[in-house]
């Protein structure tokens, strides 16, 4: 039987579903560099054959960890789903002569290495700058247009966003941003391998967005990922997932699988997604490319990640489609044949659909929730009236425990203030879209209110001050997927 070394840190599609699509095609062995989830440590250990965690010291060397442990296992791939550890995998699978992102993988990490290889190929995207010192963004901020977005160029999941309404802005834009960064580290949500990354920072200008021109109803979020893979250095699309609109900043609050575009449009944005693959010359990877949609048609460049979507994009591509992404990707780099889409997949295509809704507190309207409220999803499921045949499920490993109470949402600390992922299944992605909607707008009334005199249980994303905005604005553009 082959064996698979699987790197496991912080984000990603949930370790569950991996693990047993994984374990599934061949004996699994796990890196683990990040603490297990909880609902995940006991059958981790009958899904595979070892689960090593090294410690702090060890992983001060990634790359050489990796490579060992491969070595000692006898692996005949090594993979991660995590946004943290793509460089170190890919690298040491460089070291090791087998199939992986390459040596390109940096680009689909560095925000700024990518922006520059796209403005290379003349690919459209917001202007930028980037940016590693308080100078470089007074400079920055002198040239482009207000407003604008700094944002960290490792990060994932909005971390670290911060619009700057005009250059006096740009100092405390700053300070703030490295703050998160330190307590994103502290949460495990950083770069693993590169040391100085959580001093590498972009600015670029906010473009003109949308989605009228894209979607026939109103309420869809004015960007899209295409999902796909990357085999033999051929780009393969195997769809296209719309979004709910972002939270201020930019704050992804839901995907849904299969986006109802119609077939002309979806094959512009697989086009353009195409080419922003292409050019960061990926080898062996899953993909998740955003892109912004404007008025008439235009179109604007986000990110490239050299591995698969986030949150529950994954299991939702295999309940909508019926492609088990994380065992074809374990055959291809065994060397396995794998038969990829022949085309992008759509709506027609698709049985159902499929949205994860990251549970922020931040109501349909966008504005702060007014006071604080306790997470009970059997509560929500018992409350909350969906859609004949819609169905709700809570993601264990990625929600806090029922009894805790949700987080203040934090606009600079983008998703690391969630305080539970959900999963809804409908007939059709406007379904999905209507009861994801009415799901935002009931939260903060079913939710029982938190009783500030009693002890309450410490969450674990970090605590913030309340927002003291009496509106978050809702606009639209992603940093991807909560990593």
């Amino acid at each position: 039987m082959s064996t698979v070394l699987l790197v496991y840190a912080k984000g990603g599609p949930p370790l569950g579903h991996v693990l047993s699509r994984a374990a599934a095609r061949a004996e699994v062995h796990l890196l683990a560099l990040s603490a297990l989830p909880a609902t995940v440590a006991e059958p981790a250990g009958s899904l595979c054959a070892s689960v090593v965690t090294p410690t702090d010291a060890e992983k001060a060397d990634l790359v050489p960890l990796i490579v060992a442990r491969a070595g000692a296992v006898g692996a005949d791939a090594v993979l991660t789903f995590s946004e943290y550890a793509v460089v170190a995998v890919a690298e040491a699978c460089e070291v090791l002569g087998l199939a992986g992102a390459g040596d390109a993988a940096a680009l689909a990490r560095d925000k700024r290495m990518m922006r520059h290889t796209w403005y290379r190929r003349g690919l459209p995207q917001p202007e930028f700058r980037p940016v590693t010192t308080e100078s470089d963004l007074h400079a920055a901020a002198a040239a482009l247009p207000v407003p604008m977005l700094l944002k960290a160029a490792w990060s994932a999941g909005s971390t670290a966003h911060q619009v700057i309404g005009s250059p006096q802005e740009a100092v405390a834009a700053w300070r703030r941003s490295r703050e998160v960064m330190a307590e994103s580290a502290q949460l495990g949500f950083a770069e693993l391998h590169v040391p100085e990354a959580d001093g590498h920072f972009v600015v670029e200008e906010i473009v003109t967005d949308d989605a009228a021109h894209w979607f026939d109803e109103p309420g869809w979020g004015d960007y899209v990922s295409v999902e796909g893979v990357v085999a033999d250095g051929v780009f393969h699309p195997v769809c296209v997932s719309g979004r709910m609109p972002t939270v201020e900043p930019f704050t992804e609050r839901a995907g849904i699988t299969p986006a109802p575009l119609p077939a002309d449009l979806q094959d512009r944005v697989v086009a353009l997604a195409r080419e922003a693959v292409d050019a960061l010359g990926l080898r062996d990877c899953g993909t998740h490319t955003e892109i912004k949609l404007g008025a008439g048609g235009r179109m604007w460049l986000i990110e490239t990640a050299a591995r698969f979507g986030g949150a529950m994009t994954v299991p939702q591509i295999e309940e909508v489609f019926g492609l088990d992404l994380v065992g074809m990707l374990v055959d291809h780099l065994l060397g396995r044949p794998v038969t990829w889409p022949e085309r992008v997949l759509g709506p027609e295509q698709a049985r159902g659909a499929a949205g994860s809704l990251v549970v922020l507190a931040v109501d349909g309207r966008n504005e702060a929730w007014p006071d604080r409220r306790v997470w009970d999803f059997p509560l929500v499921q018992e409350a909350v009236v969906l859609s004949e045949g819609s169905t709700l499920s809570v993601v264990p490993e990625s929600s806090l425990p029922d009894g805790c109470t949700v987080p203040v949402y934090d606009p600079a600390g983008g998703a690391n203030t969630m305080a539970a992922l959900c999963l809804l299944s409908a007939a059709d992605a406007r379904t999905v879209l209507r009861d994801l909607t009415t799901l935002v707008d009931a939260l903060p009334v079913v939710l029982r209110p938190a009783v500030s005199a009693a002890p309450q249980p410490v969450p674990a994303p970090p605590q913030s001050e309340p927002v003291t905005r009496p509106r978050v604005r809702a606009v639209a553009q992603s940093e991807g997927a909560p990593a």
